[in-house]
């Protein structure tokens, strides 16, 4: 039973192993094609068109925190602490 359950677990461990040997060699990420002057013209006025869109969003100048004005802005003050008592017994 030990050698039936041994053999088991050796399978188990090398079944992952073995998939990944067993892929073809497959390249996800092919080879990158230099682009024409068209596309690269194309590119810099996407990107300038990018940038000056970057430029039209406005700072922001007031705080985006819409509980600030619930809160108090006072330090909430300190309650002294109560020394724990133990409740009930433990002898039965």
């Amino acid at each position: 039973m030990r050698m039936l359950s041994a053999a088991a677990v050796v399978v188990l461990l090398t079944a992952p192993a073995y998939a990944q040997m067993s892929t073809p060699n497959i390249n996800l990420m092919p080879e990158l094609q230099s682009k024409s002057p068209e596309e690269k013209e194309q590119d810099a006025i996407k990107e300038r068109a990018y940038k000056d869109s970057l430029k039209k969003i406005p700072d922001a100048k007031a705080s985006s925190d819409p509980w600030g004005t619930v809160r108090s802005t006072d330090a909430p003050k300190a309650a002294p602490a109560k020394p724990k008592t133990k409740t009930g017994s433990s002898s039965q």
